[in-house]
């Protein structure tokens, strides 16, 4: 059978297909190397996931892409990436985050939900890399996870990101896509990193989150998929899909 493949512009044509029912086909078996670079090619027309565009920018210390994750936490990228920015032209190192007040943070990062809690969480984090670790935020999964509020998902997308440590980033782009594929059969985003790195090749840890944040958004949906467009449609098992676009 042919791979069923649509180049990324049938997406952006601006005509929406009406959702269709799923349909059962033959499958091929899911190829993980295939599957990627069909996945790079197919988000290329789309903004990047919003910690990767930040580090592109040029804030990508371990500090920098730590207070963009926190900053982002239910908040959409096209909020983010803005918000971010603003925060960072005041201050960009924990010293700097230190001098700010919670309410001078909270005023910076206003657009972004949950913004007080977010702005005390950012200090407390500032002045503690300040006094425990000399200003500079170590490369430590134990020491990211020691901070309020910091999980797995955010310790490991900054110490992939900044770091270049072999870490998958689990958010619920990469938990829902990767289990809608059949590539992993989980229940949450901590099993999904489990089983991700048990079965993932590491080259793809870090890459695995931009390109799926992208390609959750965009082409693989929690709601209506478009899987008519989609690029692995051959070799996804479309679990849980009962329509589609």
């Amino acid at each position: 059978m042919s791979d069923h493949t649509v180049g990324p512009g049938a997406i952006r044509s601006g005509v929406e297909a009406p959702p269709q029912p799923a349909v059962e086909i033959e499958k091929q078996p899911f190829d993980i190397d295939r599957a990627m670079a069909r996945i790079r090619e197919a988000v290329r027309p789309f903004p990047r996931a919003a910690l990767f565009e930040l580090a592109e920018e040029g804030f990508n210390s371990p500090f920098e892409v730590l207070v963009g994750c926190i900053i982002s936490i239910r908040t959409r990228d096209e909020l983010t990436l803005p918000t971010a920015r603003r925060l960072f032209a005041l201050a960009r190192t924990p010293a700097e985050i230190s001098r700010l007040t919670p309410g001078e943070i909270e005023t910076a990062i206003g657009a972004c939900m949950f913004r007080e809690g977010k702005a005390r969480q950012i200090h407390e984090i500032g002045r503690r890399v300040v006094a425990e670790h000399g200003g500079a935020l170590p490369c430590d999964n134990d020491v990211l996870l020691s901070f309020h509020g910091v999980g797995p998902k955010c310790a490991h997308l900054v110490l992939g990101i900044a770091c270049g440590q072999f870490r998958i980033g689990v958010d619920i782009h990469v938990h829902r896509v990767t289990n809608r594929w059949g590539y992993v059969q989980t229940r949450t985003p901590e099993e999904t990193m489990a089983a991700l790195e048990a079965k993932l090749p590491q080259r793809y840890w870090i890459e695995i989150n931009r390109l799926l944040v992208p390609f959750g958004k965009h082409i693989c949906p929690g709601t209506l998929p478009r899987c008519s467009t989609c690029p692995v449609l051959a070799m996804c098992q479309q679990v849980g899909v009962t329509s589609h676009r």
